[in-house]
This record gives structure tokens, C-alpha cells and sequence, in this order.
């Protein structure tokens, strides 16, 4: 099969291109550095000529709340119109665990933008929902930051390593539309706090991990549940420890 994957060279996208590609199929990495910009249109139906699959990765590179908006609902029009002239078979998408609960963040009114036009695009496809990866704790880290205390939601969640979310991505780009959401997470549901303070020692730092019912998840309360996938998710195998001691060795 020829599978486009936009968003092809960060980190998850590097990853599945080389999953897919050792699978035997042709694979295109797009991204604006290659020509490819799905916020413009350039070069989007040359390099879905013939494609049978096209995995979306792509991220906003703003985090401020109408950018995020214009990202998604521009980059997704400009897709699906390529998409369906090109004739593209499966679109895969992937979105967080929570979405449709974390209305109150701006980045995430976007993602439920994005998966809306998905849903009414024609195009049959897959929705990946992934639980956080561990490669975020740091943005988590900085986002509860306040001087040598880190305030965090007492919510669960279950982190989950790039590694997994990549495999589970590539499955499903080589299998039939599932038109719907599909869930995946990490392999442990541990509360932010305390996986933080695994983290925070793990790296060496003196700050605390502290839980604040207050606190706010970029811009969003929290639930117990609103992190956490729902029954029977794909389930990744590599643990924090595991992960953390890949991350050191790569570096």
C-alpha cells in the first residue's frame, strides 16, 4: 500500500513511517519541509496521488487558542479535499483520550474541531485517541509549575511511551476503517502527581509534586476519569522506568 503520513518527521510520525516501511509499504513522511503543507495546500495532491492510506499527525505549532482552531479546521478542509480527489481509502487521526471532556481548553476545542471534520469528511476512517505520552511530563512539569512546587490535578491518568503509540498507529493504518474511536494507553493508571514525582526524581530535580484540587490542566478541570481511557483500550507495554532508561541511553 502507499501510506502518507503527515507529520512524518516529528516524534511520533518518524516512528510509524519506519514501522510501515519495514512492512514492506511505500511510505511518503510528509511535512512542510518536504513540500507538503496542509495549512497551504502545497504539494498535498501530488503526494496523495495513489495513496491508499493517509495517517494525519500533524500538530499546531501555536498553542494560543484561535491559532490551534485555524490549524485544525484549515489544515483538516485542505486534507479531506485532497483525500477525496486523490481517492484515499482509510484516514487515520490522532487525538487525545479526553477530547470530547476537555471542552474548557482552547487546544482541545480545536482537536474536537479536527475529529468533527473527520466524522463528515466521506472518508472512512480511524480515530486514535492516546492517553499523554511520557515524553509530555516535562510540559506537565512546567505547566503546574509555582516556584519550588509543582500543583497538579489529583486526577488519574495513564501515560503511556511514544514507542507504543507509534506500533498502535501503524496497526491501525493497515487495517479497515473502524470509523470511530479507538482508545490506547500506557500500561499503569497512577494520579499526575505522583507519577511527576517519579519523574522530578528521575531527572534529578528538588522540586515537589503536589495535588491541588484547583489546579487546572491547561486551562481544563479535571474529573478522576477525564484522562483515562474507557473499557477495553490497547495497552502499551513499556512502563516509566523502562521508558525513562530508553530516553537516558538515547541521549
Amino acid at each position: 500500500m502507499k501510506i502518507v503520513v503527515i507529520g512524518g518527521t516529528g516524534l511520533i510520525g518518524s516512528k510509524v513511517v519506519k514501522d510501515l516501511r519495514a512492512r514492506g509499504h511505500t511510505v511518503v513522511a510528509a511535512s512542510p519541509a518536504s513540500g507538503v503543507n496542509t495549512m497551504t495546500g502545497e504539494g498535498l495532491n501530488e503526494a496523495l496521488t495513489g495513496a491508499n492510506v493517509v495517517v494525519d499527525l500533524a500538530n499546531s505549532p501555536s498553542f494560543e487558542d484561535a491559532a490551534v482552531l485555524e490549524f485544525f479546521e484549515t489544515s483538516g478542509r485542505n486534507l479531506f479535499a485532497a483525500e477525496i480527489a486523490a481517492g484515499v481509502q482509510h484516514h487515520v487521526a490522532l487525538s487525545v483520550v479526553g477530547t470530547d471532556r476537555l471542552a474548557q481548553s482552547g487546544y482541545f476545542r480545536g482537536k474536537i474541531a479536527q475529529e468533527k471534520l473527520i466524522r463528515e469528511s466521506g472518508v472512512p476512517y480511524t480515530i486514535v485517541h492516546s492517553t499523554q505520552f511520557f515524553e509530555f511530563l516535562g510540559s506537565i512539569v512546567q505547566s503546574g509549575s509555582d516556584g519550588q512546587t509543582i500543583r497538579l490535578s489529583p486526577a488519574f491518568f495513564q501515560p503511556i511511551a511514544s514507542d507504543d503509540v507509534a506500533a498502535a498507529v501503524a496497526d491501525f493504518a493497515v487495517g479497515t476503517p473502524r470509523n470511530g474511536v479507538v482508545e490506547i494507553a500506557g500500561p499503569e493508571r497512577v494520579r499526575l502527581a505522583d507519577m511527576v514525582q517519579r519523574f522530578l526524581s528521575a531527572t534529578h530535580d528538588s522540586r515537589k509534586a503536589v495535588e491541588d484540587a484547583t489546579a487546572l490542566y491547561f486551562g481544563a478541570e479535571l474529573r478522576d476519569d477525564t484522562l483515562v481511557p474507557g473499557a477495553n483500550p490497547r495497552l502499551g507495554t513499556v512502563h516509566f522506568d523502562a521508558w525513562f532508561a530508553q530516553t537516558q541511553v538515547a541521549r
